[in-house]
């Protein structure tokens, strides 16, 4: 069983994804975030998820405190990969094309356990339909721009083909239930990495 390797993310709920509007006047495109193909925190069971046009499916299960994830349709490697997710609890497992290459990714987002909430993904992505490889998700706390006024609470979701992530900011001397900074929202591309596909930010607004 491997240890969890945990890209830093977390609940469901609904998050919208806005692009700046462009400097020659055309209307800003916008994205929503809706609560489809997610399985909130109280109601998560197993799942089989499969997109559309493609011929890969997940299979996404629990036992206890270990997530197991059951590929089917791939061409050369159709193992299951195994994490132990003791201190966190699963949220909902998602499934999309975020790279627009035919083939899915499946992202699991997971929460913390305690006050805190901090978010956490196990994601994946499908290699020219033959295998699946560990999609990397730099840490938050690696760029202290994004990172400042952090203390969880964290949404996530794939959103068409783009992956979103909001949290509430905490100015000092803010409680935990009561944030005042605002709301920060991060989207991120996929992209090839040297090692493996990286989610790389490419949009940040705050309000």
């Amino acid at each position: 069983m491997n240890k969890m390797f945990l890209l830093p993310l977390s609940l469901s709920l609904m998050m919208a994804c806005t692009s700046q509007k462009k400097e020659n006047g055309q209307k800003a495109q916008s994205t929503t975030m809706a609560a489809d193909s997610v399985m909130s925190k109280a109601t998560f069971a197993d799942t089989t998820l499969t997109y559309p046009g493609s011929k890969v499916t997940f299979h996404v299960s629990l036992d206890g405190k270990t997530l197991k994830i059951q590929p089917s349709g791939l061409t050369v490697r159709n193992e299951p990969v195994t994490h132990d997710i003791t201190g966190y609890t699963v949220t909902k497992a998602e499934i999309g094309d975020l790279n627009n290459d035919s083939y899915p990714e499946v992202f699991i987002s997971l929460t913390s356990d305690g006050s805190g909430s901090y978010g956490q993904l196990i994601g994946y992505s499908v290699n020219n339909g033959k295998s699946m490889s560990q999609v990397a998700l730099p840490d938050l706390k690696d760029t202290p721009e994004l990172s400042k006024g952090y203390m969880g609470h964290d949404e996530m979701a794939i959103v068409e083909s783009t992956f979103c992530r909001r949290f509430p900011i905490y100015k000092d001397g803010d409680t935990n239930g009561q944030p005042t900074g605002g709301t920060r929202q991060i989207q991120y591309k996929l992209i090839d990495g040297e090692a493996c596909r990286i989610l790389k930010v490419d949009k940040v607004t705050e309000f």
